[in-house]
């Protein structure tokens, strides 16, 4: 049982090693401290704080749950070794290497140490030009990534859509609330290019389409990005829609632009022209977070206009002939299996880029 007990006593060093990075404890007082800030009947006097304090809470017991679980693991096991003889030492090894595993997969989350890792993740997915073939290579591209999102256990909010005239889509934008959203995700903006033989052409010609998928992270505190009022042009609009019961008979959309960088957002998807422009400078601040990391600024205040990758950044090529092939352009990790791909499964791209 010797060498159990110095492979417990190992995994017990490495998980305190981490425990204590990811400062648990300390999440365990804030998540104490919010558990009575929710209980108290008046916080609700406050819609909007105390849905915000019970996101918070719920994301905070999210990420320490596996690891007071594994915590204790480790304690049941030690007393476990300590009462054994010989006869459980298989059943106490598979227990440990189980643990082992389960460390090695929670270790994943030192990755997310960006300062934007931990927020909620903008998706917004643009088809490029050539018409129908672009709008239906984006429609799939909607697909992959609501796939992805479902299978991670992430809460997917449409914000905006428009439909493409026979297939696909012209844009899509979602908002993605799950622990470390912006973290997983971030490794996807870039332009995705794809080549296949077109379902859209009489003769069945291969074409090569594009589309645009921003990743941006939701900041949604003033205090986290100053932003200068004159900076902004806001502009208010009626929303368009299909007619019916739903349509809305107000100016309540609501576009913005940032003057500086000639950053445009706008936002029809809410009900309330108030609605639209909380959820546009939501969009706008993390647009220029990405800018700040595009072009290397310190501030916001030092961002300049068309310096962003935008279209001019491939990052992916997507090849269904005359072969098939998924190959990422900065990691060269790659994948022979499209289909299963395109059905969401983007995990290895998305390790890959972290890793490197």
């Amino acid at each position: 049982m010797q060498d159990l007990t110095k492979r417990l006593e190992q995994l017990e060093t490495d998980f305190l090693n981490v425990y204590q990075k990811l400062k648990i404890a300390e999440k365990l007082k804030k998540i104490a401290e919010l558990e009575k800030q929710v209980a108290d009947p008046d916080i609700w006097k406050n819609i909007e704080q105390a849905t915000f304090k019970n996101q918070e809470l719920a994301k905070l017991e999210d990420e320490v749950q596996p690891w007071e679980l594994l915590k204790t693991q480790i304690v049941d096991i030690k007393e476990l070794i300590n009462v054994s003889d010989s006869t459980l030492k298989a059943e106490i090894e598979g227990q440990l290497e189980a643990m082992e595993d389960k460390l090695i997969e929670l270790k994943k989350v030192l990755r997310f140490r960006g300062p934007q890792d931990d927020k909620n993740a903008i998706i917004r997915i643009t088809s490029g030009a050539g018409g129908t073939e672009a709008m239906d290579w984006a429609g799939m591209l909607e697909r992959m990534y609501l796939r992805f999102c479902e299978r991670k256990g992430f809460k997917i909010i449409q914000l905006e859509r428009t439909v493409g005239e026979e297939a696909g889509i012209k844009t899509a934008v979602y908002e993605v609330d799950g622990t470390n959203a912006y973290g997983t995700l971030k490794s996807e903006h870039g332009v995705h290019r794809l080549v296949r033989l077109s379902p859209f052409n009489a003769n069945n010609l291969r074409q090569t389409s594009f589309a645009l998928v921003e990743i941006l992270p939701v900041i949604k505190a003033d205090t986290d990005i100053q932003i200068d009022e004159k900076d902004l042009r806001i502009d208010v609009y009626r929303s368009g829609g299909h007619g019916g019961q739903g349509v809305n008979t107000t100016d309540s959309a609501v576009r913005i632009t940032h003057l500086p960088t000639n950053t445009v957002v706008a936002i029809q998807n809410e009900r309330s022209q108030i609605q639209n422009r909380e959820k546009a400078m939501e969009i706008l601040r993390g647009k220029l977070v990405q800018m700040q990391l595009e072009q290397h600024a310190e501030t916001i205040g030092e961002l300049r206009a068309g310096e962003s990758a935008g279209w001019g950044q491939q990052i992916r090529n997507y090849v269904l002939q005359p072969y098939k092939l998924v190959k990422d352009t900065r990691t060269e990790f790659e994948s022979t299996e499209p289909d299963k791909v395109l059905n969401g499964e983007i995990d290895g791209f998305i390790e890959a880029y972290l890793e490197q």
